[in-house]
């Protein structure tokens, strides 16, 4: 079928143009250009008065409509319209090869035709230029029809051939750039940001997947050897049009994610929390198993626009040793969290999430002997990192190190976490053990939004950012610390946000001595502190997470009664009077913080 559509004469007098036509300039002159779609179905001719675009006269063409709805393979229409053109020219040639008529548009055909690649432009089908700096170019009933129409349904092929409409049987599409653009270093002024909002892509991706059980949709380069496979063979599979479709519509659902994101930032000045918004996630890799063995897991990057170089363990690069598990990567988030906090070169060791080691030293060999230390049982099979480069003195030390415990036995790690390792460095710890996971990452960017799952929902909150330079420690005690207490409370308080509630941390001279987490009590926490911390406990420097809510008999007194030099805790009891009244009795210097840590 040919449908033609001419322009009246030039000597016709003008009228305001009309959309049935168009026209280009060429040496000045108007010059008609015939709209041509072709289809090698039954045909049959009609004439239709066409209104020519900027003349009163209309003239009658020959329009050809078909008349079924089956075709073969050879005679099947494909439509590509491309932002990247990755591999492009393989699957025109390929479409070519497999008889495909290949309809496309502006830089896509042209890319297409330089490939040797036969292609029918999207204007000779909807007799209609590209206009409104193409924002309107495949927006159109000859395009959107095309797709749309289900083959089964006869009044649908009816309208077609009604109209003069050919079907399309393949849709590629991906979308302008939009997430590249507005994450950009030189960053991207309001409305450039609005002009790289795609319209009729996402029109064509979900015209195409909506109506997948006749036409073939594909948004990414990675599909087009299966596409092409598939169409090789002929084959109806409804599964494989299906898993297109579903991807075309995720496709779309995580570009308007993106859009939304970017848009909320521009109108919420201060504000966080929308009333409604999507979180884009894409799947990193499938884990063996969840938390435990019977339980499947998978791992996803968030590709929200705030998390476009934010750093963080789910951008790490993994320089060797075992696929990371679930637990792992919950592990390593946390030693890596908690490491980047301090500005001192440190060591940070943790198991189950808690650091059990922290030790900030101008010399990282000794401050991670002393993160070690501070309780090398829970440290062997724990996660070990640094703030600082791992060069060749530190990855012998990490591979040779003994543990404490006996002088004899290997410490033993799951992981090591650093900004970055020497060649050297790198090379050595390999040798350590073929399963020991190295990563490198960069430290998380403040002011992220930290969600978190609950039955039926999610939680939202402000990162805890916090940091002692953000704070004031107020002395509220008859005894007020010296610049080595404050200093060494300071230290606790950092270590203290990163424990698991209830919380109570001793440290001395930027060392983790001790440390209880996770007790119903915050008597019990402590009392596990102070084990661990020894005879070092005296003069030593405690923070608790949240407020004593009791003194007397309780875990102040048995704090100053152990020999604690410092106390450092929020406050806001109702019983604080009785916490300075405590210390005051044993001598003991108190710091309210009036900022809680509660980490649940």
């Amino acid at each position: 079928m040919i449908r033609l559509s001419a322009a009246a004469p030039a000597s016709i007098a003008a009228q305001p143009p009309y959309s049935n036509i168009l026209y280009t300039l060429l040496n000045k002159k108007r010059i008609p250009i015939f709209c041509v779609r072709v289809h090698t179905t039954s045909l049959r001719f009609s004439y239709s008065p066409i209104r020519a675009m900027a003349h009163s006269h209309t003239v009658s063409v020959p329009t050809n409509q078909p008349q079924s709805s089956s075709s073969s393979q050879a005679n099947k229409q494909a439509l590509i319209s491309l932002s990247d053109k990755k591999d492009l020219a393989s699957l025109g040639i390929g479409l070519q090869e497999l008889g495909y008529t290949i309809v496309s548009t502006g830089g896509t055909a042209t890319s297409l035709e330089n490939a040797g690649v036969s292609v029918t432009k999207v204007e000779q089908l909807t007799c209609f230029p590209e206009m409104l700096d193409g924002r309107v170019k495949t927006l159109h009933p000859n395009i959107h029809g095309g797709i749309l129409a289900r083959r089964d349904q006869k009044h649908h092929m009816d309208a077609l051939s009604e109209h003069g409409i050919g079907t399309f049987d393949l849709v590629v599409v991906n979308l302008y750039p939009f997430y590249d653009k507005v994450t950009s270093a030189g960053g991207i002024d309001f409305e450039d940001g609005i002009e790289n909002i795609d319209i009729g892509g996402p029109a064509m991706i979900r015209a195409a997947a909506k109506n997948h059980k006749d036409v073939l949709v594909v948004v990414g380069s990675e599909d087009y050897p299966a596409l092409l496979e598939f169409l090789k063979g002929n084959q109806d599979d409804q599964q494989f049009r299906r898993k297109l479709a579903w991807k075309a519509f995720q496709h779309v659902a995580s570009y308007d994610s993106a859009v939304s994101e970017w848009l909320w930032k521009q109108i919420a000045e201060e504000d966080k929390f929308p009333p409604s918004f999507t979180v884009p996630l894409e799947l990193k890799s499938s884990l063996r198993y969840g938390e435990n063995p019977h339980q499947k897991a998978a791992f996803y990057v968030d590709k929200s626009l705030a998390e476009v170089n934010a750093g963080g363990i789910a951008t790490a690069i993994q320089h060797h040793g075992k696929e990371m598990s679930y637990n792992n990567y919950l592990d390593a988030d946390a030693a890596w969290n908690c490491v980047s906090e301090f500005k001192n070169p440190t060591c940070v060791i943790v198991k189950h999430t808690n650091p059990c080691g922290v030790a900030s030293r101008d010399d990282i060999l000794e401050a991670y002997k002393l993160a070690v230390k501070a309780d090398p049982v829970s440290a062997f099979g724990g996660i070990v990192a640094f703030n600082v480069e791992v060069d060749e003195a530190l990855a012998k030390e990490l591979r040779e190190y003994r543990s404490p415990t006996d002088g004899e036995t290997r410490m033993f790690y799951e992981i090591v976490v650093a900004p970055s390792y020497t060649e050297e460095g790198l090379e050595i710890l390999r040798g350590k053990s073929k399963n020991l996971r190295i990563l490198e990452t960069k430290k998380n960017k403040k002011g992220k939004l930290s969600l978190r799952q609950v039955g039926g929902g999610w939680l939202a909150q402000d990162s805890d950012d916090l940091t002692p330079e953000d704070i004031q420690f107020k002395v509220v005690s008859e005894k007020k610390p010296q610049e080595s207490e404050l200093h060494d409370a300071e230290f606790a308080w950092l270590c203290v946000k990163h424990v698991k509630s209830n919380a109570i941390v001793i440290a001395k001279n930027n060392c983790m001595l001790g440390m209880g987490s996770g007790q119903p009590n915050r008597r019990e926490s402590l009392r596990i502190a102070m084990k661990k911390a020894g005879d070092e406990v005296k003069g030593a420097a405690l923070a608790s997470d949240a407020f004593f809510p009791f003194a007397w008999k309780d875990a102040v007194e048995e704090a100053c009664e152990n020999g604690i030099g410092v106390i450092a805790e929020p406050g806001g009891s109702i019983r604080d009077g009785d916490a300075i009244d405590c210390c005051n009795k044993y001598g003991v210097a108190l710091l309210l913080t009036s900022v809680r840590h509660f980490k649940h």
